[in-house]
């Protein structure tokens, strides 16, 4: 049976005050980087390899094993040992992957195993993914296929799941497909700048600092190719990967980003309007030059918070990263 991965499995989505006019709390930031932060020691064990497993990679797994699986340490196990970059604590990682409880079998969640249903999981306790999901998928080549049984410690603790299908007793085994690491910028195709738009500059990490030019901006919506990626293309209602920038074209002055504090993912149909626009049609790996005009994005009313005044044209560099839907 398949199940929609529950929203106590997937960190919190970014919610960002300047794009969809609404106040929430974004994910937390990582703390953790690939220069200081070390793997946990997640041990294979007698429990997670009782389990028979058989499937390709990428394919959804078919999966035996005798109720309960129980563990007081997490246990973890690797299936199918990829050849691609090791992942890293700080990486944002796309994942399929089955979840089941081990004391009933139950499933509990399961993507579809067709990449544009994938997970990005952030390795990072702080991520708000469970701690035996992170453990799982830490520190494994990009192509693997891990299983692992998570103690009760690593899943939902003292408390259970708050819709009562995990008890705070019950392990959990998971079966995770680790895809590929996200990256952090946009690694598209440079593409020849367009006269009359603002210009950017990246800095080497993929920063970009937006100057604005000492004209008018036109009262349409303007879209521009930064950089061309060649992954999916996105379409309207998916969930979009990235890093964004907004500059405030009266003020020159950067109003919100991504940059600094964590990678955003957003639903395209909850965005302002021209927002929207810059994302629907283009391509994973594209960097994006968007200069919005106020009825495409706070109208007569702006943004007071922001400091947008509903005459204000809003200019935003988008780094797409992935895209699920």
């Amino acid at each position: 049976m398949r199940t929609r991965l529950p929203v106590f499995l997937a960190a919190a989505a970014a919610s960002a005050l300047v794009l969809t006019g609404c106040s929430g709390g974004g994910e937390a930031k990582p703390d953790a980087t690939k220069a200081s932060a070390e793997c946990h020691d997640t041990k294979e064990g007698s429990v997670v390899t009782s389990v028979d497993i058989s499937g390709d990679f990428g394919v959804t797994p078919t999966v035996d094993f005798a109720e309960p699986l129980s563990v007081e340490k997490t246990e973890r196990t690797v299936l199918i040992k990829g050849d691609g970059e090791k992942t890293a604590p700080s990486d944002r990682v796309a994942v399929e992957l089955t979840l089941y409880n081990g004391t009933s079998g139950a499933t509990l969640a399961q993507t579809r195993y067709d990449n544009l249903g994938s997970q990005q999981i952030v390795i990072d306790d702080a991520s708000g993914i469970l701690p035996g999901i992170v453990r799982a998928i830490e520190c494994v080549p990009a192509g693997s296929r891990v299983a692992a049984v998570i103690s009760p410690d690593d899943g939902f603790g003292d408390v259970g799941a708050s819709d009562g299908s995990v008890a705070a007793t019950d392990s959990l085994l998971l079966i995770a497909d680790v895809l590929s690491i996200t990256p952090e910028k946009a690694t598209g195709a440079e593409q020849a700048p367009v006269d009359g738009m603002p210009t950017v500059e990246l800095a080497k990490d993929g920063q970009p600092t937006v100057t604005i030019p000492e004209t008018d901006p036109s009262p349409e919506l303007q879209i521009a190719n930064l950089k061309l990626g060649d992954g999916e293309q996105v379409q309207a209602g998916d969930t979009v990967t990235m890093q964004y920038q907004g500059v405030n074209w009266r003020t020159g002055e950067v109003f919100d980003q991504s940059w600094g504090t964590q990678i955003a993912s957003f639903k395209t149909d909850g965005l302002i309007p021209g927002f929207t626009a810059g994302l629907v049609g283009q391509s994973v790996g594209s960097q994006v030059l968007v200069s919005i005009p106020p009825a495409q994005g706070y109208g007569e009313a702006g943004n007071s918070q922001a400091g947008i005044e509903g005459t204000d044209t809003l200019v935003f560099v988008i780094d797409i990263l992935a895209t699920t839907r």
